[in-house]
């Protein structure tokens, strides 16, 4: 066994660089594009009805086979980013992603489009998984959870960007003009990540490859020391002993000791995601038709409201840092709870309004902090991947049967039951996470993977 310079510390005291900038840059460009793809579909799949190439039958599966594929992905792309490497992972994904979604473009018949929809949502699901986590292991702890916050950021302004896009696009063109624009924008992230987006040297050293991990993170150094004019080799070095030949990494590890407790938080925190999110952002304006609004009216407020989305990440990524994690997941699960039940017994317009806009901010503020910045810091880096793609599967499952669940409620009990359902839950997972979560905030990967 060697002695060789702790790479964790060592990428946690750079400055911010343009370095940091390009991996911000590739990762949040490929969540754009993906989130892009996602929601085109809904908009796609009303022209396709019209037209005749579609149905209701045919329509759900087209959305079952997208849910399918992120399942797939989720868990598929953490055993390949975990046994071959972040960088391997991130750019075969953009590829299947890109090839697949250029390919729709071309399609006979809705059958074929069914099935490249499968495949986009496998290279989907294991991208999302994939770049939140590989950013994760670039970004200096003093600052992860605000950088990774901003990537969400940019990644959730895809509805409006695939809702503005796809109104030129289909009355002028084509709805096959929407895939092939988004095949081509993934096939050009691939492109540009061959340049820009290095192997995680955390992930190397722990593979026991320390050459090559030292060997990027010297040239990264030195890139920043001309950048900045300033001389890295006068800071503090900590050292550390790695295994020549790596670390343990069975896929087993997530369910035993002190790591069956992260899997079950990590869980815990995207299970309370998914239920919120498919509760309130898919049923808002059914709910709305429900107490009498008409549709071009529930259309409309609902998408007032939806202006929270895009605010409550932006402040997201302004304060994430200042709190403890327990504490701040755990409050928004609380506020969301108060909230929605608040929200739901509200008759006055002004103060759907009002409450729905509030509840939106506090939901997405909530999806940042879980599914961005607080899940891919749970894991040592050898099952980092892995790690986050088994969770986000387990949050797929949940929301495959949610909307059953609230269609039920919806239809017996109505939606002041829905959202005191909601918040029962969402409490409950508040104290789950605010008892056994573990503290993330300003830690070093290092430090996290040790703790019990």
């Amino acid at each position: 066994m060697e002695q060789y310079d702790h790479i964790g510390a060592r990428l946690d005291r750079l400055p911010l660089s343009k370095f940091h900038f390009r991996i911000f840059g590739i990762v949040s460009f490929s969540l754009l594009f993906t989130g892009f793809l996602s929601y085109s579909g809904n908009v796609v799949l009303a022209e396709l009805v019209s037209i005749g190439w579609s149905n209701n039958y045919l329509n759900a599966a087209f959305t079952s086979a997208l849910m399918f594929g992120y399942f797939i992905g989720s868990l598929m792309g953490g055993f390949i980013g975990d046994y071959l490497g972040r960088r391997k992972a991130f750019r075969m994904n953009l590829l299947i992603v890109g090839i697949s979604a250029t390919a729709a473009s071309f399609v006979p018949d809705m059958y074929w489009l069914i099935f490249f929809r499968c495949l986009m949502g496998i290279g989907m699901g294991a991208l999302i998984m994939v770049g939140y986590a590989s950013f994760t292991e670039f970004i200096p702890a003093m600052v992860r959870g605000k950088w990774s916050a901003r990537l969400s950021f940019v990644g959730n302004w895809a509805p409006m960007l695939s809702a503005a896009i796809g109104v030129v696009v289909i009355v002028l063109l084509s709805w096959r003009v929407m895939f092939f624009l988004g095949g081509a924008a993934m096939l050009l992230a691939w492109y540009l990540s061959g340049k820009y987006f290095i192997e995680s040297p955390r992930w190397l050293a722990g593979k026991g490859q320390q050459g090559t991990a030292e060997e990027l993170l010297l040239n990264i150094e030195s890139q920043i020391e001309v950048e900045k004019n300033i001389s890295l080799q006068s800071y503090p070095r900590r050292s550390t002993q790695y295994k020549s030949g790596g670390e343990s990494c069975s896929f087993w590890l997530l369910f035993k000791g002190q790591m069956l407790r992260r899997t079950l938080v990590a869980i815990t925190v995207l299970i309370a995601m998914n239920i919120s999110l498919y509760t309130i952002t898919v049923w808002i304006p059914t709910i709305f038709v429900n107490s009498g609004f008409d549709v071009t009216k529930s259309i409309f407020m609902t998408a007032i409201m939806m202006i929270g989305a895009p605010l409550g990440i932006f402040i997201a990524a302004m304060i994430i840092d200042r709190f403890p994690r327990r504490l701040f997941g755990s409050s928004l699960l609380i506020i969301i709870a108060i909230l929605g039940y608040f929200y739901s017994i509200q008759t006055e317009e002004w103060a759907i309004l009002s409450y729905g806009l509030l509840m939106i901010f506090f939901l997405y503020m909530y999806v940042c902090f879980s599914s961005a910045v607080y899940v891919p810091e749970l894991w040592p880096t050898h099952l980092r991947l892995r790690g986050s793609g088994f969770v986000n599967a387990v949050g797929r499952i949940v929301a495959v049967f949610t909307p059953y669940g609230v269609a039920i409620l919806l239809t017996q009990h109505g939606a002041i039951t829905v959202f005191i359902v909601l918040g029962v839950m969402l409490v409950i997972c508040a104290l789950i996470l605010f008892f056994f979560g573990i503290e993330t905030r300003m830690v070093s990967l290092e430090e996290i993977s040790s703790q019990s």
